[in-house]
């Protein structure tokens, strides 16, 4: 197959990824504030279409993945960009209630049908490991995150119309790339034909480490939403919490290209590196338990950060290795609704424990609840007989 499967060049995955994840970027973090300071909104109403957004990701994905592998890939990731292009186009003439909230959900599921699509099509390419090429998408949706705040920043004062036409400009210059590069890089017909006969199986190690990510994503929006409550009530500025961000982002760019060059190694130690980054995650909330000073607070984010960049591109990494070759697209569909569902979940089931507790025990959760569920990743290998990673 794979020498009958055309390939698409790294070059334009990559760029097509960066593409997406600035133009997403244009639009989603400025949500809350749109809503609540443009159109007059409650913060729990911005709150709601946000999880309406994530949920129809979800659907997105799922939707995205069964038609990569049963449909055309081309066309699937082709009918992504369209649906997301649409929805952003509209937004420049169309931002107000209720508008806006059905538009930002109709172009969250076609962006769940393109993220989905873009990791397919990266578990299609074979001139290099498939965690190389996951490890450096990883960044680049980081870049593109940073690219995309930074232009909010300089064009919201000049109006809201110029960050929706930008973020349009970026999805139809991604179609057009989309429509001349990975055109025609499809499975034979045959091999789709055959396809449709064989139902999902998912091993056990797949399905605990799926929930090990929905529950990772849920501890982790904490801190896009309640941590920085809790910041403020400790006597920090807003700028204290947007710094964290920033450190956030420079770790990002440093040491992902790290863990790039030795590829190599940390390939043969997956499932280690899962462990590692898993661990890191929940030993970051154990830090905020003792928070007062904010370094410690530093401190905190840059152990999320530093468990975040091991273990979460190596997510896609150890499920594409128990995919079929003709599943390849639904294993990528489900790691993107297992994130975007713990995005969507995340900030409400961290509000509900700090309502009926304290913040406290909602650190004590995170840290116990991700190391539990580490454990029982890490029990897989032992149900299976034998590890595949």
């Amino acid at each position: 197959m794979r020498a009958t499967t055309p390939q698409l060049k790294l070059k334009w995955l990559f760029l097509g990824y960066l593409i997406t994840n600035t133009g997403s970027s244009f639009i989603w973090p400025l949500t809350t504030i749109y809503m609540h300071t443009y159109l007059g909104e409650s913060l729990t109403m911005a709150g709601i279409v946000l999880f309406f957004n994530s949920m129809s990701m979800v659907v997105g994905s799922s939707v995205g993945g069964r038609l990569f592998d049963t449909w055309r890939e081309d066309a699937t990731i082709l009918m992504g960009i369209a649906i997301t292009g649409i929805a952003t186009g509209l937004l420049i003439f169309l931002h107000s209630w209720p508008a806006y909230p059905i538009l930002l959900v109709i172009s969250g599921f076609g962006s769940g049908v393109i993220v989905t699509a873009v990791n397919g099509f990266a578990t299609r390419v074979h001139s290099r490991r498939s965690s190389y090429i996951f490890n450096v998408m990883y960044f680049i949706s980081n870049l593109g995150l940073v690219f995309g705040t930074l232009g909010v920043g300089f064009l919201l004062p000049l109006g809201i119309t110029y960050i929706f036409s930008v973020a349009f400009v970026m999805y139809a210059l991604f179609f057009v790339i989309a429509f001349f590069e990975y055109r025609g890089k499809n499975q034979p017909h045959r091999a789709r034909a055959k396809q449709e006969k064989q139902r999902i199986k998912l091993a056990p190690a797949v399905i605990t480490v799926l929930l090990t990510l929905v529950i990772v994503w849920v501890f982790y929006e904490q801190w896009q939403s309640n941590i920085s409550a809790y910041m403020l009530s400790k006597g920090l500025k807003v700028r204290d919490y947007s710094f964290l961000w920033t450190v956030n982002a420079v770790l990002i760019v440093a040491f992902q290209p790290v863990l790039t060059f030795f590829d190599d190694w940390l390939s043969e130690h997956l499932r280690g590196r899962l462990y590692t980054g898993f661990t890191l995650l929940a030993g970051s909330f154990l830090i905020l338990l003792v928070a007062k000073q904010y370094y410690l607070f530093i401190l905190s984010m840059a152990i999320l950060t530093l468990g975040e960049i091991i273990a979460l591109p190596a997510v896609s990494t150890f499920v594409d290795g128990y995919a079929p070759g003709s599943q390849k697209g639904r294993y990528q569909g489900f790691v993107q609704s297992c994130a975007s569902a713990g995005r969507a979940i995340g900030p409400l089931i961290g509000a509900l424990i700090i309502e009926a507790t304290t913040y406290r025990v909602l650190f004590v959760a995170a840290t116990v609840v991700i190391m539990l569920s580490t454990g029982i990743f890490a029990m897989s290998k032992f149900a299976a007989g034998k590890s595949r990673a």
